[in-house]
Protein backbone atom coordinates (compact mmCIF):
# COMPACT_ATOMS: atom_id res chain seq x y z
CA UNK A 1 0.00 0.00 0.00
CA UNK A 2 2.92 2.39 0.92
CA UNK A 3 4.00 1.92 -2.70
CA UNK A 4 1.12 2.81 -4.20
CA UNK A 5 0.63 5.73 -2.08
CA UNK A 6 4.18 6.85 -3.26
CA UNK A 7 3.50 5.96 -6.60
CA UNK A 8 0.34 8.14 -6.60
CA UNK A 9 2.39 11.24 -4.88
CA UNK A 10 5.13 11.10 -7.34
CA UNK A 11 2.83 11.03 -10.14
CA UNK A 12 0.15 13.44 -9.47
CA UNK A 13 1.86 15.23 -6.32
CA UNK A 14 1.03 14.39 -3.09
CA UNK A 15 -0.83 17.39 -2.24
CA UNK A 16 -4.61 17.87 -2.30
CA UNK A 17 -4.39 19.49 -5.93
CA UNK A 18 -2.44 16.35 -7.13
CA UNK A 19 -5.25 14.28 -5.94
CA UNK A 20 -7.88 16.17 -7.45
CA UNK A 21 -6.20 16.64 -10.46
CA UNK A 22 -6.00 12.75 -11.07
CA UNK A 23 -9.65 12.27 -10.50
CA UNK A 24 -10.57 14.98 -12.79
CA UNK A 25 -8.55 13.65 -15.52
CA UNK A 26 -9.72 10.00 -14.62
CA UNK A 27 -13.32 11.43 -15.16
CA UNK A 28 -11.85 13.22 -18.58
CA UNK A 29 -10.50 9.46 -19.48
CA UNK A 30 -13.51 7.60 -18.59
CA UNK A 31 -16.03 9.79 -20.39
CA UNK A 32 -13.78 9.89 -23.57
CA UNK A 33 -13.42 5.51 -23.52
CA UNK A 34 -17.04 5.70 -23.01
CA UNK A 35 -18.38 7.60 -25.97
CA UNK A 36 -15.65 6.31 -28.18
CA UNK A 37 -16.85 2.84 -28.30
CA UNK A 38 -20.45 3.70 -27.63
CA UNK A 39 -20.14 6.45 -30.86
CA UNK A 40 -18.58 3.51 -32.64
CA UNK A 41 -15.23 5.41 -32.80
CA UNK A 42 -16.87 8.97 -33.94
CA UNK A 43 -15.78 10.77 -30.26
CA UNK A 44 -11.66 10.46 -31.30
CA UNK A 45 -11.98 11.41 -34.95
CA UNK A 46 -10.55 14.62 -36.50
CA UNK A 47 -13.41 16.38 -37.54
CA UNK A 48 -15.70 15.55 -33.92
CA UNK A 49 -12.35 17.17 -32.14
CA UNK A 50 -11.92 19.69 -33.96
CA UNK A 51 -15.94 20.40 -33.71
CA UNK A 52 -15.78 19.68 -30.17
CA UNK A 53 -12.56 22.89 -29.96
CA UNK A 54 -14.87 25.54 -32.37
CA UNK A 55 -18.21 24.79 -30.20
CA UNK A 56 -17.14 24.87 -27.06
CA UNK A 57 -13.70 27.32 -26.84
CA UNK A 58 -16.21 30.01 -25.90
CA UNK A 59 -17.65 28.26 -22.85
CA UNK A 60 -13.23 27.20 -21.72
CA UNK A 61 -12.59 31.18 -21.96
CA UNK A 62 -15.57 31.48 -19.61
CA UNK A 63 -14.05 28.76 -17.26
CA UNK A 64 -10.79 30.58 -16.77
CA UNK A 65 -12.32 34.04 -15.70
CA UNK A 66 -15.03 32.10 -13.79
CA UNK A 67 -12.36 30.10 -11.89
CA UNK A 68 -10.54 33.21 -10.38
CA UNK A 69 -13.97 34.75 -9.64
CA UNK A 70 -14.98 31.66 -7.34
CA UNK A 71 -11.73 31.18 -5.96
CA UNK A 72 -11.93 34.62 -4.82
CA UNK A 73 -14.86 33.49 -2.97
CA UNK A 74 -17.78 35.30 -5.81
CA UNK A 75 -19.99 34.65 -8.81
CA UNK A 76 -20.75 35.98 -11.58
CA UNK A 77 -24.25 35.38 -13.23
CA UNK A 78 -24.05 37.56 -16.04
CA UNK A 79 -21.32 36.25 -18.28
CA UNK A 80 -23.94 35.16 -20.73
CA UNK A 81 -25.83 38.48 -20.92
CA UNK A 82 -22.52 40.00 -21.16
CA UNK A 83 -20.99 37.73 -23.89
CA UNK A 84 -24.31 39.09 -26.11
CA UNK A 85 -24.65 42.42 -25.10
CA UNK A 86 -20.64 42.67 -26.57
CA UNK A 87 -21.75 40.55 -29.59
CA UNK A 88 -24.90 42.86 -30.43
CA UNK A 89 -22.38 45.99 -29.93
CA UNK A 90 -19.67 44.98 -32.23
CA UNK A 91 -22.20 43.96 -35.00
CA UNK A 92 -23.80 46.78 -34.97
CA UNK A 93 -20.79 48.76 -35.22
CA UNK A 94 -19.69 47.22 -38.20
CA UNK A 95 -22.63 47.02 -39.80
CA UNK A 96 -23.58 50.63 -39.18
CA UNK A 97 -20.31 52.39 -39.45
CA UNK A 98 -18.50 50.20 -41.57
CA UNK A 99 -15.90 50.04 -38.58
CA UNK A 100 -13.08 47.36 -39.45
CA UNK A 101 -13.37 44.32 -38.15
CA UNK A 102 -9.64 44.50 -36.08
CA UNK A 103 -11.57 48.12 -34.52
CA UNK A 104 -14.77 45.97 -34.15
CA UNK A 105 -12.56 43.39 -31.34
CA UNK A 106 -11.02 46.09 -29.73
CA UNK A 107 -14.12 47.79 -29.16
CA UNK A 108 -15.78 44.83 -27.96
CA UNK A 109 -12.90 44.28 -25.56
CA UNK A 110 -12.97 48.11 -24.24
CA UNK A 111 -17.10 47.39 -23.84
CA UNK A 112 -16.39 44.01 -21.53
CA UNK A 113 -13.67 46.25 -19.45
CA UNK A 114 -16.23 48.95 -18.93
CA UNK A 115 -18.33 46.87 -17.93
CA UNK A 116 -16.43 45.27 -16.13
CA UNK A 117 -15.08 48.14 -14.17
CA UNK A 118 -18.93 48.89 -12.96
CA UNK A 119 -20.23 46.00 -11.87
CA UNK A 120 -16.49 45.55 -10.08
CA UNK A 121 -17.31 48.72 -8.36
CA UNK A 122 -20.37 47.60 -7.01
CA UNK A 123 -18.78 45.06 -5.66
CA UNK A 124 -15.53 46.02 -4.08
CA UNK A 125 -16.54 49.40 -3.18
CA UNK A 126 -20.08 49.88 -2.38
CA UNK A 127 -20.26 46.64 -0.96
CA UNK A 128 -22.77 44.81 -2.48
CA UNK A 129 -22.61 41.22 -3.05
CA UNK A 130 -21.23 39.81 -6.83
CA UNK A 131 -24.51 37.73 -6.38
CA UNK A 132 -26.68 40.65 -6.97
CA UNK A 133 -24.35 42.83 -8.75
CA UNK A 134 -24.84 40.05 -11.43
CA UNK A 135 -27.67 38.84 -11.28
CA UNK A 136 -29.14 42.58 -12.03
CA UNK A 137 -26.21 42.87 -14.63
CA UNK A 138 -27.84 39.40 -16.35
CA UNK A 139 -31.01 41.25 -16.45
CA UNK A 140 -29.43 44.18 -17.62
CA UNK A 141 -27.29 43.74 -20.21
CA UNK A 142 -30.21 40.73 -21.76
CA UNK A 143 -31.77 43.71 -22.15
CA UNK A 144 -29.87 45.77 -23.96
CA UNK A 145 -28.97 42.99 -26.22
CA UNK A 146 -32.56 42.81 -27.36
CA UNK A 147 -32.47 46.83 -27.81
CA UNK A 148 -29.92 46.95 -29.71
CA UNK A 149 -30.28 44.52 -31.72
CA UNK A 150 -34.61 44.91 -32.09
CA UNK A 151 -34.67 40.92 -31.04
CA UNK A 152 -32.95 40.38 -34.74
CA UNK A 153 -29.61 38.93 -36.16
CA UNK A 154 -27.04 41.18 -37.13
CA UNK A 155 -24.53 39.83 -39.80
CA UNK A 156 -20.37 40.29 -39.25
CA UNK A 157 -18.05 40.56 -41.79
CA UNK A 158 -15.76 37.86 -43.44
CA UNK A 159 -12.37 38.58 -41.76
CA UNK A 160 -14.19 39.08 -38.49
CA UNK A 161 -15.24 35.66 -38.34
CA UNK A 162 -11.89 34.24 -38.85
CA UNK A 163 -11.58 34.40 -34.91
CA UNK A 164 -14.24 31.95 -34.22
CA UNK A 165 -14.52 29.71 -37.38
CA UNK A 166 -11.23 30.13 -38.96
CA UNK A 167 -8.37 27.66 -38.97
CA UNK A 168 -4.34 27.76 -39.37
CA UNK A 169 -4.04 27.89 -42.67
CA UNK A 170 -1.82 25.46 -45.34
CA UNK A 171 1.61 26.51 -45.28
CA UNK A 172 4.64 24.44 -47.22
CA UNK A 173 5.00 21.51 -48.48
CA UNK A 174 2.31 18.95 -48.91
CA UNK A 175 2.72 16.05 -46.10
CA UNK A 176 -1.04 15.29 -45.51
CA UNK A 177 -1.48 17.41 -42.21
CA UNK A 178 -1.72 20.86 -41.63
CA UNK A 179 1.90 22.26 -40.93
CA UNK A 180 1.53 24.79 -38.68
CA UNK A 181 -0.39 22.47 -36.24
CA UNK A 182 2.36 19.73 -36.23
CA UNK A 183 4.69 22.51 -35.70
CA UNK A 184 2.61 23.83 -32.73
CA UNK A 185 2.74 19.99 -31.26
CA UNK A 186 6.35 19.72 -31.66
CA UNK A 187 6.71 23.01 -29.86
CA UNK A 188 4.16 21.75 -27.41
CA UNK A 189 5.98 18.71 -26.60
CA UNK A 190 9.71 21.00 -26.42
CA UNK A 191 7.85 23.19 -23.59
CA UNK A 192 6.56 20.15 -21.25
CA UNK A 193 10.16 18.26 -21.32
CA UNK A 194 11.55 21.78 -20.86
CA UNK A 195 8.85 21.95 -17.56
CA UNK A 196 10.19 18.87 -16.63
CA UNK A 197 13.49 19.55 -16.67
CA UNK A 198 13.72 22.92 -14.97
CA UNK A 199 10.94 21.28 -12.53
CA UNK A 200 13.82 18.54 -11.40
CA UNK A 201 16.81 21.24 -11.61
CA UNK A 202 14.52 23.50 -8.69
CA UNK A 203 13.92 21.09 -6.33
CA UNK A 204 17.58 19.67 -6.61
CA UNK A 205 19.01 23.32 -6.11
CA UNK A 206 16.34 23.54 -2.99
CA UNK A 207 16.90 19.73 -1.71
CA UNK A 208 13.73 19.18 -1.52
CA UNK A 209 13.58 15.82 -2.57
CA UNK A 210 13.67 14.95 -6.48
CA UNK A 211 11.41 12.58 -8.38
CA UNK A 212 12.96 9.40 -9.56
CA UNK A 213 14.06 9.91 -12.99
CA UNK A 214 11.67 6.45 -13.99
CA UNK A 215 8.64 8.19 -12.64
CA UNK A 216 9.28 11.78 -14.46
CA UNK A 217 10.18 9.35 -17.76
CA UNK A 218 6.56 7.59 -17.37
CA UNK A 219 4.65 11.39 -16.87
CA UNK A 220 6.62 12.64 -19.92
CA UNK A 221 5.79 9.52 -21.69
CA UNK A 222 2.23 10.12 -21.04
CA UNK A 223 1.50 13.67 -21.45
CA UNK A 224 3.79 13.82 -24.95
CA UNK A 225 1.90 10.92 -26.28
CA UNK A 226 -1.74 12.97 -25.52
CA UNK A 227 0.04 15.68 -26.70
CA UNK A 228 1.28 14.02 -30.05
CA UNK A 229 -2.26 12.01 -30.57
CA UNK A 230 -4.12 15.08 -30.24
CA UNK A 231 -1.78 17.09 -32.83
CA UNK A 232 -2.12 14.18 -35.33
CA UNK A 233 -5.92 14.36 -34.81
CA UNK A 234 -6.12 18.34 -35.59
CA UNK A 235 -3.16 18.19 -38.04
CA UNK A 236 -5.01 15.13 -40.07
CA UNK A 237 -8.65 16.79 -40.48
CA UNK A 238 -9.89 17.53 -43.66
CA UNK A 239 -8.18 19.95 -46.30
CA UNK A 240 -8.99 23.62 -44.88
CA UNK A 241 -9.51 22.59 -41.88
CA UNK A 242 -7.13 22.09 -38.08
CA UNK A 243 -6.60 23.73 -35.34
CA UNK A 244 -9.58 25.95 -34.85
CA UNK A 245 -8.31 29.59 -34.31
CA UNK A 246 -10.30 30.00 -31.37
CA UNK A 247 -8.58 26.71 -29.83
CA UNK A 248 -5.11 29.07 -30.52
CA UNK A 249 -6.90 31.92 -28.20
CA UNK A 250 -7.46 29.31 -25.58
CA UNK A 251 -4.47 28.09 -25.58
CA UNK A 252 -2.55 31.47 -24.99
CA UNK A 253 -4.96 32.35 -22.24
CA UNK A 254 -4.58 28.90 -20.37
CA UNK A 255 -0.70 29.31 -20.41
CA UNK A 256 -1.02 33.21 -19.68
CA UNK A 257 -3.50 32.54 -16.89
CA UNK A 258 -1.77 29.67 -15.28
CA UNK A 259 1.26 31.26 -14.89
CA UNK A 260 0.20 34.33 -13.41
CA UNK A 261 -2.32 32.51 -10.97
CA UNK A 262 0.81 30.01 -10.10
CA UNK A 263 4.01 32.58 -10.51
CA UNK A 264 2.75 36.06 -9.44
CA UNK A 265 2.00 38.09 -6.44
CA UNK A 266 -1.34 39.16 -7.75
CA UNK A 267 -2.54 35.64 -8.30
CA UNK A 268 -1.53 34.68 -4.84
CA UNK A 269 -3.31 37.85 -3.34
CA UNK A 270 -6.41 35.99 -5.25
CA UNK A 271 -5.89 32.70 -3.30
CA UNK A 272 -4.89 34.63 -0.20
CA UNK A 273 -8.44 36.23 -0.40
CA UNK A 274 -10.90 33.41 -0.85
CA UNK A 275 -9.05 31.46 1.69
CA UNK A 276 -9.58 34.65 4.25
CA UNK A 277 -10.38 37.60 3.26
CA UNK A 278 -10.21 39.11 6.33
CA UNK A 279 -6.87 38.11 7.27
CA UNK A 280 -5.58 38.42 3.41
CA UNK A 281 -6.59 42.32 4.69
CA UNK A 282 -4.50 42.25 7.77
CA UNK A 283 -1.87 40.87 5.91
CA UNK A 284 -1.44 43.99 3.27
CA UNK A 285 -3.65 42.44 0.59
CA UNK A 286 -5.40 45.05 -1.25
CA UNK A 287 -8.66 43.38 -1.01
CA UNK A 288 -10.98 45.65 -2.93
CA UNK A 289 -8.28 45.96 -6.16
CA UNK A 290 -8.48 42.29 -6.00
CA UNK A 291 -12.26 41.92 -5.53
CA UNK A 292 -12.33 44.52 -8.30
CA UNK A 293 -9.82 43.17 -10.98
CA UNK A 294 -11.37 39.99 -11.04
CA UNK A 295 -14.62 40.88 -11.55
CA UNK A 296 -13.00 43.27 -14.40
CA UNK A 297 -11.19 40.51 -15.69
CA UNK A 298 -14.08 38.11 -15.96
CA UNK A 299 -16.22 40.74 -18.12
CA UNK A 300 -13.46 41.05 -20.49
CA UNK A 301 -13.13 37.57 -21.07
CA UNK A 302 -16.89 37.22 -21.35
CA UNK A 303 -16.77 39.78 -23.62
CA UNK A 304 -14.02 37.96 -26.05
CA UNK A 305 -16.33 34.42 -25.62
CA UNK A 306 -19.22 36.19 -27.23
CA UNK A 307 -16.91 37.86 -29.79
CA UNK A 308 -15.44 34.82 -30.82
CA UNK A 309 -18.98 32.80 -30.86
CA UNK A 310 -20.65 35.24 -32.79
CA UNK A 311 -17.94 35.18 -35.34
CA UNK A 312 -18.64 31.59 -35.44
CA UNK A 313 -22.10 32.06 -36.00
CA UNK A 314 -21.34 35.08 -38.37
CA UNK A 315 -24.22 36.69 -36.78
CA UNK A 316 -25.48 37.96 -33.27
CA UNK A 317 -28.63 37.02 -32.14
CA UNK A 318 -30.49 37.76 -28.82
CA UNK A 319 -30.26 34.19 -28.22
CA UNK A 320 -26.63 34.15 -27.52
CA UNK A 321 -25.38 33.47 -24.21
CA UNK A 322 -28.37 31.76 -22.85
CA UNK A 323 -27.04 29.57 -19.98
CA UNK A 324 -23.40 30.45 -20.80
CA UNK A 325 -22.55 30.95 -17.29
CA UNK A 326 -24.03 28.22 -16.05
CA UNK A 327 -21.83 25.92 -17.77
CA UNK A 328 -18.81 27.85 -16.99
CA UNK A 329 -19.71 27.45 -12.97
CA UNK A 330 -20.06 24.26 -13.69
CA UNK A 331 -17.21 23.61 -15.38
CA UNK A 332 -14.84 25.03 -12.27
CA UNK A 333 -16.93 23.00 -9.92
CA UNK A 334 -16.63 19.75 -12.04
CA UNK A 335 -12.67 20.90 -12.11
CA UNK A 336 -12.21 20.65 -8.43
CA UNK A 337 -12.57 24.28 -7.38
CA UNK A 338 -14.13 24.91 -3.50
CA UNK A 339 -17.47 26.29 -3.37
CA UNK A 340 -16.32 28.46 -0.40
CA UNK A 341 -13.08 30.01 -2.77
CA UNK A 342 -9.95 29.41 -2.16
CA UNK A 343 -9.13 26.53 -4.13
CA UNK A 344 -9.05 25.64 -7.67
CA UNK A 345 -6.77 25.85 -10.82
CA UNK A 346 -7.30 27.12 -14.57
CA UNK A 347 -6.19 23.40 -15.86
CA UNK A 348 -8.56 21.75 -13.84
CA UNK A 349 -11.92 24.11 -14.51
CA UNK A 350 -10.43 23.66 -18.42
CA UNK A 351 -10.51 20.11 -17.55
CA UNK A 352 -14.01 20.37 -15.83
CA UNK A 353 -15.09 22.06 -18.82
CA UNK A 354 -13.71 18.95 -21.34
CA UNK A 355 -15.29 17.06 -19.36
CA UNK A 356 -19.04 18.61 -19.83
CA UNK A 357 -18.04 19.72 -23.46
CA UNK A 358 -17.13 15.82 -24.31
CA UNK A 359 -20.80 14.93 -22.26
CA UNK A 360 -22.76 17.12 -24.43
CA UNK A 361 -20.81 15.94 -27.18
CA UNK A 362 -21.33 12.58 -27.20
CA UNK A 363 -25.04 12.69 -26.00
CA UNK A 364 -25.40 14.38 -29.51
CA UNK A 365 -24.22 11.79 -31.00
CA UNK A 366 -26.06 9.28 -30.04
CA UNK A 367 -29.26 11.21 -30.73
CA UNK A 368 -30.05 11.82 -27.10
CA UNK A 369 -32.36 14.68 -26.81
CA UNK A 370 -31.36 18.22 -24.68
CA UNK A 371 -33.83 17.23 -21.73
CA UNK A 372 -32.10 14.52 -20.84
CA UNK A 373 -28.67 15.88 -21.79
CA UNK A 374 -29.28 18.82 -19.09
CA UNK A 375 -30.56 16.48 -16.90
CA UNK A 376 -27.19 14.65 -16.82
CA UNK A 377 -25.09 17.70 -16.77
CA UNK A 378 -26.96 18.57 -13.45
CA UNK A 379 -26.76 15.11 -11.67
CA UNK A 380 -22.83 15.60 -12.95
CA UNK A 381 -22.20 18.96 -11.26
CA UNK A 382 -24.45 17.90 -8.14
CA UNK A 383 -22.36 14.72 -7.98
CA UNK A 384 -19.11 17.09 -8.14
CA UNK A 385 -19.89 19.34 -5.22
CA UNK A 386 -21.37 16.71 -3.28
CA UNK A 387 -17.64 15.02 -3.58
CA UNK A 388 -15.88 18.76 -2.65
CA UNK A 389 -18.07 18.88 0.27
CA UNK A 390 -17.39 15.14 1.33
CA UNK A 391 -13.62 15.67 0.96
CA UNK A 392 -13.54 18.86 2.69
CA UNK A 393 -15.64 16.79 6.19
CA UNK A 394 -13.43 13.86 5.65
CA UNK A 395 -10.12 16.24 5.51
CA UNK A 396 -9.21 13.86 2.48
CA UNK A 397 -9.32 15.35 -1.41
CA UNK A 398 -7.70 12.01 -2.97
CA UNK A 399 -9.97 9.33 -5.37
CA UNK A 400 -7.67 7.09 -4.55
CA UNK A 401 -7.86 7.22 -0.95
CA UNK A 402 -11.22 6.66 -1.37
CA UNK A 403 -11.53 3.61 -3.46
CA UNK A 404 -8.34 2.06 -1.23
CA UNK A 405 -9.90 2.89 2.02
CA UNK A 406 -11.78 -0.09 2.27
CA UNK A 407 -8.74 -2.34 1.24
CA UNK A 408 -6.50 -0.97 4.27
CA UNK A 409 -5.87 -3.09 6.95
CA UNK A 410 -5.15 -0.62 9.74
CA UNK A 411 -8.41 0.79 11.49
CA UNK A 412 -10.43 3.01 9.04
CA UNK A 413 -10.85 5.06 12.30
CA UNK A 414 -8.83 8.81 11.80
CA UNK A 415 -6.26 9.74 14.93
CA UNK A 416 -7.72 12.20 16.49
CA UNK A 417 -5.54 15.34 15.50
CA UNK A 418 -6.59 14.36 11.56
CA UNK A 419 -10.25 14.79 12.96
CA UNK A 420 -10.34 18.37 13.19
CA UNK A 421 -11.25 20.61 10.48
CA UNK A 422 -8.01 20.86 7.56
CA UNK A 423 -6.34 24.31 7.05
CA UNK A 424 -7.76 25.94 3.78
CA UNK A 425 -4.20 25.63 1.54
CA UNK A 426 -4.11 27.95 -1.06
CA UNK A 427 -3.76 25.84 -4.38
CA UNK A 428 -2.74 27.75 -7.80
CA UNK A 429 -2.09 26.98 -11.27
Amino acid sequence: MNRIEDLRKNLFGGTAAGSRQFGMIFTLVAIVLLFQIWTGGLTLTSGNLIAVVSQYSYILILAIGMLMVIVAGHIDLSVGSVAAFTGIVVAKAMETYALPWPAGIALGLLVGAVIGAWQGFWVAYVGVPAFIVTLAGMMLFRGGNQYIGNADTVPVPAGFREIGAGFLPEVGPDTGYNNLTLLLGIAACAGMVWREWKARQTRRAMNTGVTPLWITGLRLAVMLGVIAFATLRFAGGRIGTSLPISGIILIALVLAYASYTRSTIGGRHIYAVGGNARAAELSGVKLRRVNFAVMMNMSVLAALAGMIFVARSAASGPQDGLSWELDAIAAVFIGGAAVSGGLGTISGSIVGGLVMALLNNGLQLQGVGSDMVQIIKGLVLLLAVAFDVHSKRQGRFSIIEALMRPLRRESPAAPAASASTPGKTPVTG
